[in-house]
């Protein structure tokens, strides 16, 4: 491993839905910066921007409880109604939601929601918005996700190396010019072994369209300046979503990134770091 791959989470929080992992870079007197990951990924998708915005932000990063390096249990509620729960908590926790402590908020895939929720449910407060390939708009989950989601407890007992090789699979199939190979054995490992195993079909089964039907219908609510960041070779969620998805956000900008898959960070950093940047710049 290099020292550009290390990746450590260092502090903890306890939430209604288990331990959360999670770790704080930058100056303590710079503006805040949220970063939020999507499924079956973690923070670790991240880390290069994390370390590049650090120069200028208080950047903010976490595992979602289910996810990752945080605490994976049976019976733990990782729905995506529980993460945006457990999300207001951390920015209550982390200070982020007095009047003027407000973050901007980076989220990717199905953080997307995660952000929309807190912000149309419970009253989250944003500075912006950034939604990078968001999970927002059904429908929900690609053939492969509905089928896990459907049968969690047959593929919960499926022999561990069987195991790794579908979710190596599944997680490399999201289009682009594909991720790296060490990238991709970083992400694949917290699904493995007798906790990520269980956990990986859990997360699947308790995530459904309700939790994006939910909310939108509100979508028109939303406050603050929005970017929409999307790669036009997404193979999990069609780029159309993004144009769709802006129009139903009053003010909302899109910026297209050309032949990346769904995982911008991996496949095209350079322009999705140069979108967000100036986006930030902005505010």
């Amino acid at each position: 491993m290099t020292a550009a791959d290390d990746w450590d989470l260092d502090r903890t929080y306890r939430s209604a839905s288990g331990e959360v992992r999670w770790a704080i870079l930058g100056s303590p007197d710079a503006p805040p910066v949220v970063l939020l990951h999507g499924t079956p990924f973690s923070s670790y998708v991240w880390r290069a921007f994390a370390r590049a915005l650090a120069d200028r932000w208080r950047v903010f990063v976490w595992d979602m409880p289910g996810y990752g390096v945080s605490e994976k249990s049976a019976g733990q509620d990782v729905s995506l109604a529980a993460q945006g729960r457990v999300f207001g908590e951390l920015l209550d926790h982390w200070g982020l939601t007095a009047p003027g402590a407000e973050p901007v908020v980076v989220a990717h895939d199905f953080g997307g929601c995660v952000a929309l929720r807190a912000h149309l449910l419970h009253g989250a407060r944003y500075r912006r918005l950034a939604l990078v390939d968001p999970v927002a708009l059904p429908p929900f989950g690609s053939a492969a996700y509905q089928l896990f989601g459907g049968h969690a407890e047959v593929f919960e007992r499926l022999p561990p190396a069987l195991h790794r090789a579908l979710v190596r699979e599944y997680i490399g199939s999201t289009g682009g010019p594909g991720l790296r190979s060490g990238v991709l054995d970083r992400l694949v490992e917290p699904w493995c072994g007798d906790a990520g195993q269980p956990a990986f079909y859990r997360q699947i089964a308790q995530n459904d369209q309700r939790f994006i039907d939910e909310i939108a219908g509100r979508y028109g609510e939303v406050s603050g300046p929005v970017l929409v960041c999307w790669g036009t070779d997404d193979a999990w969620i069609p780029v159309a979503h993004a144009e769709e998805l802006a129009a139903r956000i009053p003010g909302a900008r899109v910026r297209l990134i050309e032949g990346a898959g769904h995982v911008v960070q991996e496949d095209a950093p350079a322009e999705l770091m140069a979108a967000v940047w100036e986006f930030l710049g902005e505010g």
